[in-house]
């Protein structure tokens, strides 16, 4: 059986085997929220604080047609599961962010 969690590819069963992702890998994520001027520094202080060796310059910026949302794409060195679903975690927790991907 396989279920979907936040860091994707979750492995119940077989082999004993937690994730189907090697670590460390290169991970990306996209967040999405309004377009506002503090989405991407906040977005930018919670992965740094997950991978401290984040390049903020790599940080890609896309505005939706309307221009009301913003899709950040920040592509992580993740290093364990834990590390993937406790970023996750804060990343839907902010206020600014309305999906992460």
């Amino acid at each position: 059986m396989v279920e979907k969690t936040a860091a994707g590819l979750l492995q119940q069963a077989g082999g004993g085997r937690e994730t189907l992702l090697e670590f460390p890998c290169a991970f990306p994520l996209k967040i999405m929220g309004r377009s506002e001027d503090c989405l991407a520094d906040a977005v930018l202080e919670i992965v740094t604080r997950h991978d401290p060796g984040f390049v903020a310059a790599s940080m890609e910026m896309r505005a939706s047609s309307g221009g009301k949302y913003v899709s950040l794409t920040c592509t992580v060195t993740a290093t364990s599961k834990s590390m993937l679903d406790a970023l996750y975690l804060e990343l839907t927790g902010h206020p600014l962010v309305k999906v992460v991907l």
